[in-house]
């Protein structure tokens, strides 16, 4: 049968390679060869059709082929960004671009290229990557994940010889060098440890053992557990305020046809190597997948195919956990366990940096993970001379995503998409939504997160565990104590995570709906609870996103014969629910006013009277044309939270609470003052449209970015860096990436609409720098070629064969 299969699968291709070169000239293809006349004997090949806006449809006979086609793709469209990623995994950053560089964070939240080379040279060093690769699945990667990684190297391997570098970002530099399948492979890594030991990348680095000199300092230096408890609960409620994401399932009961239908809307970084970057991928007869993959990886991270949607979002279980060490007095490396001593293992790691000498570093392991002397940068974790922290990763032992995501690709069902989380626990940072066209819908938390039981955190916890867990769901166990260790949940790949039993689960809902919160209003009607801390809250305030999310999901559930059509117009509603709930209350308190005056924080009165009229007539949308839009926001950034409302939040009624703006508070005037002084000062009339002054620049002309600020609660999210002397919100960091909107209508072909925000390549030289930026502008959206049918019509069609000749 697999034989039978197989020849099949050549002959589609072989017969489709024929028909493409016939196809009439009307139809507007162009052919081209990316790597000679015929696919090398014996090599690998693929053909890539490019429909509109650069959309490669990457046609292979088997795997290997298929990430060769993805890479030499990936590579067209992003080469100097994927090359700076390698640059990053390979430790190099130092020798290329300096010690004290920056890195864009993508990759690790290092703060110079130098604590980011010490850590991945490091990993590289101690061959960890090697050790995954050779690890049997389910426990490591699959046969198929490697060809896929291999092929991958080999396509961005055969565009870089085969193609001149244009982009100005990296032309002719000496840092876009070819790749292993290995460096593939640790660019999966980086992105599996990214809210582990990515996230303490400067904690492990700097960590060293307190000398003679520094010793009685060090001993009055533990960190006081209420400010520990606050650093903790902030920087992990920073992952889903700065990137986030949205997305919702609809059950058959609510829409036209009886059949599912998925919105996808993740909010990711616009620039840099966490971009998404879209494809189809196609090997006939085994996969047929369209969507959109992280860069650096061969695997479709968000998507859809005749059957199934799928999408994610960055979900609030906390993805690592801390030992508190107990230290032999008489040697601050040595670490006691049941009262038997422990010496930590030493990792060496020598980085070469340009200009200067190469610097040398001594990490610190032990057997729950590195030794680490901070978690960011407001959570200090001092090594004393009787105390020092390890941190433990489970995903530092996770390379199965690739097979998640494969899984996932050729689903045919809901539960099929569940059947892949279960067998390769793959996924290390993020929830999973997804609906099919038998009109199933699926919710799930399934994470790779550190078995820490509500249980076992009860009784291992140290004094600092005791006030970070609860806050923030960081445990700090203590790693003297041996039967504090994690052990092993049935069905786990591997010690140490949690099963399949034990992740939050929501299964066939009318709608199931994320926006970054814990799994508890996953359906408000449904609500899950009976979780551990470590995957999230149950029963606290929810974002005012999802506040807004579930009352507008809830509403089009109810109303139901929903199509595709509906998710689009959800997508670009563009509703403010801080503005519903608090703009009329603002401009009523605004008018009576005395004077007409406020006093700013500065001390002086400021003229608001223009603002109450403002404020009353805005729409309370985040729309491009809005009026009054851009001076809510700016007054609302400014009214601290916990002096926002005077109706407080009830568990009894989350969605609706808390409310009721309360503007007796003095905070209410001096923000309004601060605001219109502020956009006074940048010219900036009190009344512009939204459009005008938030915006990012491609080509040279500025494009109009609709949306809104995490604050304001707005689906469309874009977060955006102030600049008023550049005319206001001059270009978005993170916000709506790859959108598609997915149902199906009996035929064969899925009804699919999509919207990369930023574009397909970060080359500003190419003409997919920004042209669907300009569609994301005016809330256009490009309709999706799946099937055989459409692509061959594209009026834009041009076929490329790429091989790997030498």
């Amino acid at each position: 049968m697999r034989i039978r299969a197989r020849r099949i699968a050549v002959a589609a291709v072989a017969l489709f390679t024929a028909a493409a070169g016939s196809l009439p000239a009307s139809a507007g293809e162009r052919q081209e060869r990316g790597g000679g006349h015929h696919p090398s004997a014996g090599g690998l090949s693929a053909v890539i059709r490019y429909t509109e806006y650069g959309i490669p449809h990457i046609l292979a006979d088997d795997y290997a082929d298929l990430g060769f086609g993805t890479g030499w793709a990936q590579a067209a469209d992003q080469v100097c960004v994927l090359a700076d990623g390698f640059v990053t995994v390979r430790g190099e950053r130092s020798r290329y671009f300096g010690a004290d560089g920056v890195p864009d964070q993508s990759l690790s939240s290092a703060a110079r290229n130098l604590s980011s080379d010490l850590y991945f040279r490091g990993v590289r060093d101690s061959r960890t990557v090697e050790r995954l690769l050779a690890r049997p699945a389910p426990a490591g990667p699959s046969r198929t994940a490697k060809e896929l990684m291999r092929g991958y190297a080999a396509g961005y391997n055969a565009w870089l010889r085969q193609n001149r570098i244009t982009d100005p970002g990296c032309a002719g530099a000496a840092w876009v060098k070819p790749v292993t399948a290995t460096d593939v492979a640790a660019r999966a890594y980086a992105l599996a440890v990214l809210g582990g030991q990515g996230r303490a990348v400067d904690g492990i680095t700097t960590a060293q053992p307190p000398t003679s000199a520094r010793r009685s300092a060090a001993a009055s230096t533990e960190p006081d557990p209420a400010d520990a408890a606050r650093a903790a609960a902030g920087l992990f409620a920073a992952d889903t305020a700065g990137m986030g994401s949205n997305a919702v399932a609809f059950r058959g009961d609510t829409t036209a046809n009886g059949r599912g239908l998925l919105l996808g809307n993740p909010h990711y970084p616009w620039q840099g190597g966490r971009r998404f970057w879209q494809s189809q991928q196609t090997i006939p007869g085994r996969l047929d997948v369209a969507g959109a993959s992280l860069l650096g990886t061969p695997t479709m991270s968000i998507g859809h195919n005749a059957h199934v949607a799928w999408s994610h979002t960055v979900a609030t279980g906390v993805p690592l956990n801390l030992h508190q060490l107990t230290l032999d007095p008489a040697d601050p490396t040595v670490y006691l366990v049941d009262g038997v001593r422990h010496r930590m293992t030493q990792r060496s790691v020598i980085v070469p940096v340009r200009g200067g000498l190469p610097v040398s570093r001594t990490q610190w392991w032990t057997r729950y993970g590195p030794v680490v002397t901070s978690l960011g940068s407001t959570l200090p974790l001092p090594w004393t001379t009787t105390t020092a922290y390890a941190l433990n990763d489970p995903n530092a032992t996770n390379l199965r995503a690739s097979d998640t995501a494969l899984g996932f690709s050729t689903a045919r069902s809901t539960a099929d998409v569940l059947g892949s989380l279960r067998r390769s626990q793959g996924l290390p940072w993020v929830n999973t939504i997804a609906a099919d066209r038998a009109g199933h819908t699926l919710f799930t938390q399934f994470q790779v997160l550190p078995r820490i039981t509500d249980g076992l955190a009860e009784r291992c916890s140290t004094p600092l565990g005791r006030a970070t867990y609860p806050a923030s769901g960081v445990a700090v166990l203590d790693g003297s104590r041996g039967d504090c260790g994690l052990g092993r949940d049935p069905g786990a790949v591997e010690a140490g995570i949690f099963g399949p039993a034990a992740q939050p689960t929501l299964r066939d809902a009318p709608y199931a709906e994320n926006s970054n919160d814990s799994a508890w209003l996953a359906n408000a009607e449904r609500p899950l609870t009976g979780y551990e801390r470590v995957f999230g809250t149950v029963g606290t305030q929810r974002s005012l996103r999802t506040r807004g999310a579930i009352e507008d999901v809830s509403a089009l559930a109810e109303r139901g014969r929903l199509t595709v059509r509906d998710l689009q117009r959800q997508q670009f509603a563009d509703r403010a629910p801080a503005g519903d709930l608090a703009a009329a209350d603002a401009a009523r308190a605004c008018a009576a006013l005395p004077g007409g005056t406020a006093t700013g924080s500065g001390g002086g009165a400021v003229d608001v009277r223009e603002a109450c009229g403002v404020l009353a007539a805005w729409d309370r949308t985040t729309d491009t044309g809005s009026r009054g839009a851009l001076l809510f926001d700016r007054f609302w950034r400014k009214l601290p939270a916990a002096r926002q409302w005077t109706v407080p939040f009830s568990a009894a009624d989350p969605v609706r609470t808390p409310r009721t703006l309360d503007t007796g508070s003095p905070a209410f005037g001096t923000a309004l003052a601060d605001a219109v002084a502020e956009l006074r000062a940048a010219g900036i009339p009190l009344d512009a449209p939204l459009g005008r002054h938030q915006f990012v620049v491609r080509g040279g002309q500025r494009i109009p970015v609709p949306g809104g600020t995490e604050a304001l609660g707005v689906w469309n999210k874009v977060e955006s860096a102030w600049n008023p002397a550049g005319g206001g919100y001059t270009e978005v960091s993170t916000g709506s990436s790859y959108i598609q909107a997915v149902g199906w209508d009996g035929g064969r072909c899925p009804v699919a609409r999509t919207l990369l925000t930023y574009s397909q390549s970060s080359d500003p030289l190419s003409p997919h720098s920004g042209d669907q930026t300009r569609l994301f502008s005016a809330q256009k959206w490009v309709t999706s070629r799946f099937c055989e049918k459409d692509i061959r019509s594209s009026p834009d069609l041009r076929v490329v064969r790429v091989d790997d000749r030498r």
